[in-house]
């Protein structure tokens, strides 16, 4: 079985150097690079070693991508969120974001409606106007954002956005981790 494609997939993913794993997994560099090369197979008690530095199980070392894997989502899979009102409305971008790293979200704000503020937590925040302007508070700050211009903050800080506008606002926003209602 020929494993050096998958090998050198996961030693870039953890940022490492052959020389690196090399020296985790107690091997040599040369050998990591027969390795993924696949000019050599390693024993099973070596590439425990070497998926030991990953943090997986060799399960995982060997599973391969599902090619049914969902990478384009249109609007029927989009998901309402239950936090929506009459003047906010949050579509949740890509389904199971609660399983990933980030949650894409489509939000829609009509004029003088206001999210609830959200209150300090983990991660980072990201949005794109796509149509209108928004108020974006954080903290004691306020930031006026229009069409075209993008926003970006660390969590930790007490953050909404307003519509201050007379036409409705829309915005992409990206959070990661996952904080969106559901």
């Amino acid at each position: 079985m020929k494993i050096g494609e998958q090998l050198k997939r996961y030693r870039l993913i953890n940022s490492l150097t052959q020389e690196e794993l090399a020296g985790r997994a107690g091997l040599t560099k040369g050998y990591i690079s027969q390795l993924e090369n696949d000019a050599t197979s390693p024993s099973i008690a070596t590439l425990k070693d070497i998926v030991d530095v990953f943090g997986i199980t060799m399960q995982e070392f060997f599973t391969e991508e599902s090619e049914g894997e969902n990478v384009v989502f249109g609007a029927d899979a989009r998901v309402q969120s239950t936090a929506d009102d009459d003047g906010v409305k949050v579509e949740l971008l890509v389904p199971g974001a609660q399983n990933r790293d980030m949650d894409p979200a489509l939000v829609t704000i009509m004029p003088g409606e206001e999210m609830d503020e959200q209150g300090y937590h983990e991660g980072e925040e990201f949005g794109y106007v796509l149509a209108g302007k928004i108020q974006l508070r954080l903290d004691d700050r306020t930031y006026t954002v229009k069409k075209g211009e993008c926003f970006y903050f660390s969590s930790d800080k007490r953050h909404s956005v307003k519509n201050p506008g007379k036409t409705e606002a829309k915005l992409l926003w990206v959070v990661t981790p996952p904080t969106f209602d559901y």
